[in-house]
């Protein structure tokens, strides 16, 4: 299992984990990992001073609690969970990394890339 973003992952394994996938992205989607309207809106909206917090304690609260890490990572674990962000920004995919790292022991990485014209290691 790894993680990367929509605009930047083209290969066939991506599995989309947002709630709403890019018209181009034809691959498939795993809702169990889908963060709801209203955690959105906690990131979205920035209604709290502490938004991060309160994003990342919704997420696992409504989300992650209700779900197996083994069997997630089982079910994913030679996919590419995407999701809108870009790498090192602040997301759910990387939440989710995060998760299954703690309860699986796996370690689960943002996939890396070199820009072709700089040479540079994009993370």
């Amino acid at each position: 299992m790894k993680t990367s973003y929509f605009a930047k992952y083209k290969e066939n394994n991506g599995i989309c984990i947002a709630l709403k996938k890019p018209e181009y992205f034809q691959g498939e989607s795993y809702p169990n990992l889908f963060p709801t309207w209203e955690i959105i809106k906690i990131y979205k909206y920035h209604h709290y001073k502490d938004y991060k917090e309160k994003y990342v304690y919704e997420y696992q609260k409504q989300i992650l609690s209700k779900l197996n890490p083994n069997k997630v990572y089982d079910d994913l674990k030679d996919r590419v969970l995407l999701c809108y962000e870009k790498s090192g920004e602040f997301c759910h995919r990387r939440i989710v990394a995060a998760w299954i790292e703690r309860y699986t022991g796996h370690k689960v990485e943002e996939i890396k890339t070199i820009d072709k014209r700089s040479g540079l290691i994009e993370i």
